[in-house]
């Protein structure tokens, strides 16, 4: 049994719980669009045709902005072709997939379903193969409510008010040489800077995200940032970073300390952006946005793909992986490391939202369910409130062959003043032992337990699919107990849980 000590004191802060940490991510990317929030005909399909049983699945799981329409598909798309009447948009080669792109679902389709959700839109513009002008165009149809050409063809096309989106990402992954105009970190922020410079002369209030690396492993981390970041400091809010992750060799020790990785991806994007900082004589702070990030089996991708100049599949099963209760502990763990870093990681996204790498499944013209991950991403979206707390925490540690040392036990604890409601999410990163966790919570004050759950499965590579939909789901901890200002709980080996006190 690892014994491990959590001392919790609401004055010791990191930040505000921003909402937008619980953000997720569409893209015209496989079955997430079509087949997974789009199917006119399925049972459950509204008159515009949107599945409302992924609706309910959507706001269950707590979503606050989406990030739209992508990812590596935006760098080739034409944000006009998704406008208009449906039976004149053209259909369209996406490069980034190898499939045909319909253009059924635009800009205000989505923007439709998204008030159905209850979530703000995250917009992403085409700095690949487009450039200042189109960035300007969408923010036009988009913002303005009424009077020019744009905006006037937006209300023509039945959509009177203004989408009024206030975040915009400027361009996807542009430091991978798989991006459509992947070029230099010089070449990238200097269209960057520019597309900011005139949205902003449109719209002065928008919140603008420049490119960072598409992962710590890239070759040029570091300098792209700096780089990028020395030319757009004064024009952007945000710069952006992206991480999945998944076991290798059968080595999940290193697979169950993912999250320490994430912890020094970001602790070294905002060291830059404070060097840039520095080097500005600023009084302004760069925020990120981790707006992808998730565990994803990369390593299955390739032969998925379709390749063939005759094979360009509409909707085509595309990276539908299918998530175990490890899978989840870590995915639970990845939000902790968001939590703990919550004054400087103010929006994120997990990349997705339904079919593609995602918490929702669906068939065409039949359920949808709950994966794995779910339930760690609603639990922590309806309980992290208030302000993120500098924990102190005393665990045992390993050593892990990737990530070098981790604790067994990992945790962060989030406030809220105005409730007294305090939520604590652990790991228990052990595949043999349980843990047994003793939280001093006398800063709190006469607090008790309300809940505890917690997830694992005794087959840690269990999982919910289409013939066992609820194989893996949270479980009341009847561990959790009180006694003279100590909270004691046991955590099952490879397991993530909620407890919520007051």
């Amino acid at each position: 049994m690892n014994r491990a000590h959590l001392t919790i004191d609401p004055y010791f802060t990191v930040g505000p719980v921003n909402r937008r940490l619980f953000g997720s991510f569409v893209e015209h990317l496989g079955r997430c669009v079509y087949d997974g929030i789009y199917e006119p005909g399925h049972p459950t399909a509204d008159d515009q045709g949107y599945r409302e049983d992924v609706i309910a699945l959507v706001r269950e799981l707590g979503v606050s902005t989406i990030r739209y329409p992508g990812g590596n598909f935006v760098s080739g798309y034409r944000w006009e072709d998704g406008i208009g009447p449906r039976d004149q948009r053209p259909r369209r080669l996406d490069l980034a997939w190898h499939s045909t792109e319909t253009n059924e679902v635009g800009l205000d389709e989505f923007a439709g379903w998204l008030r159905k959700v209850g979530s703000e839109l995250m917009y992403a513009v085409n700095l690949g193969t487009r450039g200042v002008q189109e960035a300007l165009d969408v923010l036009e149809y988009a913002n303005v409510p009424a009077g020019t050409r744009l905006s006037d063809l937006r209300i023509a096309n039945g959509v009177p008010a203004p989408h009024d989106i206030r975040m915009w990402c400027l361009g996807n992954e542009m430091d991978g040489a798989w991006q459509l105009g992947h070029g230099t970190a010089d070449e990238y922020a200097s269209v960057a800077g520019k597309a900011a410079r005139a949205m902003r002369q449109l719209d002065p209030d928008l919140e603008l995200v420049v490119c960072g690396s598409s992962s710590a492993q890239m070759a040029t981390f570091g300098s792209w940032e700096r780089t990028v970041l020395e030319a757009t400091y004064d024009e952007v809010d945000y710069i952006s970073c992206h991480a999945y992750y998944e076991p290798k060799d059968g080595d999940y020790a290193s697979f169950l300390a993912s999250a320490v990785n994430m912890d020094r991806f970001i602790d070294s994007v905002a060291a830059t952006a404070d060097h840039v900082k520095a080097e500005r004589r600023s009084t302004k702070t760069m925020y990120i946005s981790f707006d992808e990030w998730n565990v994803w089996y990369q390593s299955r991708y390739q032969g998925e793909r379709h390749t063939g100049l005759d094979d360009w599949p509409i909707a085509p099963r595309l990276l539908e992986n299918t998530y175990s209760a490890m899978d989840a502990v870590v995915f639970g763990n990845l939000l902790i490391s968001l939590l703990r870093h919550a004054d400087r990681v103010t929006s994120a996204s997990l990349a997705q939202l339904v079919n593609v790498i995602a918490p929702i499944m669906t068939e065409p013209g039949g359920p949808a369910w709950r994966q794995t991950t779910f339930y760690p991403f609603a639990l922590t979206s309806r309980l992290a409130r208030g302000e993120a707390l500098e924990v102190k925490l005393d665990s045992p540690a390993y050593v892990s062959a990737q990530h070098g040392e981790a604790t067994v036990v990992d945790a962060v604890a989030t406030h809220d003043g105005g409730s007294g409601a305090t939520a604590v999410f652990l790991v228990n990163r052990d595949e043999e032992s349980p843990a047994e966790i003793e939280i001093d919570v006398r800063m709190l004050g006469g607090v008790g337990v309300r809940d505890a759950w917690t997830l694992s499965d005794k087959d840690p590579h269990a999982a919910n699919t289409l013939e066992q939909q609820d194989r893996v789901r949270p479980a009341a901890n009847p561990t959790a107990a009180l006694t003279d200002g100590t909270v004691t709980i046991t955590l099952p080996p490879v397991s993530w849980t909620a407890l919520t006190l007051g």
